[in-house]
């Protein structure tokens, strides 16, 4: 019989606090937001002021780099080991959460990225398995701005020593998020995963997709019929349906880019090579008011004021620190990436190496994942325009001669040759093919369709003109 009554237990449960959620946070903000952010606590700290030479941004630049940075990775495990242990703690969400949720995220106004959207679908996820949490964090770092992960997953694993299965997970996770078709690999995943959310795996627009995507592309619409034993008009319908789904899930997230973009970095040369500029410019600079420190020292303040005044000079001086490390981060991975990629700022995009965040976090001596966040929303500008700084982490072929060729130069070769093509008789995929080729760039036809279809350009027959 089951005994009744009060009784202890003692766990070890290790607390996030406020510090390292605003370190983290104002790691990953970009310049705009970041501006926001000190507002905010200029607006609630009252020992924070302005423009004044004390204890400014420029003077916490730390005389030990390695132990500032040192210091941001461990803060950057503890919030991945905090999460890891409150969902293996926690109760399974119910459907009061679900709504409480939806309700939350329906009632948010401002823009928000489609990684930190998936993110925040990541955190509120019921997962115990701190491997899934972390995998389902690098497939996002791997999904473009039209919601796409255009690295075979094959490739990731073999690239980054990650068990295929795992990731096959993990990407199957971040499928079930919304928007929905978010994570596939190409159209037609992202398609059928639209489909199937609906209700639709059994359905003729499924088998269509599924299988006779080519078909539907180029409208061979009695084609269908016949190799799917339908009549017309139920393939009319099954096509309606297609034209219904989202051929870019992301697309609602899209807008942000039109905005006016801050460079928290500018590229420029300096005695005859490039170097990273960090932007100061924008940021204002902080200092502990003098008034509080008076306060603090006078005999007369009691021991409640003293209490608050050390609390707020407390938090101050790690807001101050925070925007340092913010800063020493990303100028270290901008010094690595003008290394890696240093043809890149000499040529232009058609020179842009392939380039992993794992290389770039080992060089800098930080995670992977810390990288992640320090690039996000991040641009820069440089001699061939302003770009964002995940641009510069892409995947890559090797060419006849052994050298490594980015995806980005390859379709960016491939735009070249389709702006010159003839009008009114457009290259097709297999004389793209040919011409790359003579490039030394040796791909094969379907890598060539799939990069033409993420680049959003039309196959030859409708590309052309009379």
């Amino acid at each position: 019989m089951a005994s009744h009554g009060l009784y202890q237990q003692q766990s070890l449960k290790q607390v996030i606090g406020p510090q390292m959620q605003q370190s983290l946070q104002i790691l990953q903000a970009p310049a705009q937001e970041l501006q926001q952010i000190i507002q905010q606590e200029l607006a609630i700290n009252p020992v924070l002021e302005v423009d004044a030479p004390e204890v400014s941004l420029e003077d916490t630049k730390m005389e030990d780099p390695e132990s500032d940075i040192t210091e941001l990775s461990r803060l950057d495990e503890e919030w991945r080991e905090y999460y890891a242990q409150t969902r293996a703690n926690s109760s399974p969400r119910t459907a009061e959460d679900d709504e409480k949720h939806r309700f939350m995220m329906d009632s948010i106004v401002a823009q928000t990225t489609l990684q930190e959207h998936l993110m925040s679908q990541l955190n509120l996820a019921d997962i115990s398995d701190p491997k899934l949490l972390e995998q389902g964090e690098f497939i996002i770092g791997n999904i473009d701005d039209d919601g796409f992960i255009h690295t075979k997953i094959e490739d990731l694993s073999m690239t980054h020593g990650i068990p295929l299965e795992d990731l096959e997970r993990a990407k199957a996770l971040i499928q079930s998020f919304d928007p929905a078709g978010v994570g596939a690999q190409d159209l037609r995943e992202c398609l059928l995963i639209q489909l199937e959310r609906t209700g639709r795996k059994a359905s003729l627009a499924h088998r269509i997709v599924d299988h006779h995507l080519d078909d539907l592309a180029h409208r061979r619409y009695t084609a269908l019929a016949k190799k799917l034993a339908a009549p017309p008009d139920q393939i009319a319908a099954a096509v309606d349906v297609i034209a219904s789904l989202d051929p870019r899930p992301a697309q609602g997230f899209s807008v942000m880019r039109n905005n006016y973009v801050t460079a928290d970095i500018k590229i420029q040369r300096q005695n005859g090579s490039f170097a990273p500029i960090m932007n100061e410019r924008d940021l204002p600079h902080l200092r502990i008011s003098n008034a509080y420190k008076d306060i603090l020292t006078s005999e007369g303040t009691g021991s409640e004021a003293r209490s608050y005044i050390r609390d707020k000079i407390r938090g101050a001086k790690f807001l101050i620190r925070s925007i340092a490390q913010r800063q020493q981060t990303i100028q270290r991975i901008a010094e690595e990436l003008v290394k890696q990629q240093a043809e890149f700022f000499e040529r232009g995009p058609s020179a842009l190496r392939p380039l992993n965040m794992a290389t770039v976090a080992d060089a800098v001596g930080v995670h992977e994942t810390t990288v992640s966040r320090a690039i996000a929303g991040k641009y820069v500008s440089t001699p061939h325009g302003v770009f964002e700084l995940k641009y510069f982490f892409t995947t890559g072929i090797k060419t006849e001669g052994g050298e490594d060729v980015s995806n980005t130069a390859v379709k960016n070769a491939m735009s070249e040759l389709i702006k010159l093509e003839p009008s009114h008789k457009p290259y097709s995929d297999e004389q793209l093919v040919k011409l790359l080729g003579e490039k030394g760039i040796k791909v094969a036809r379907r890598t060539v369709a799939k990069y033409r279809e993420a680049m959003g350009l039309l196959p030859s027959h409708l590309r052309k003109s009379a």
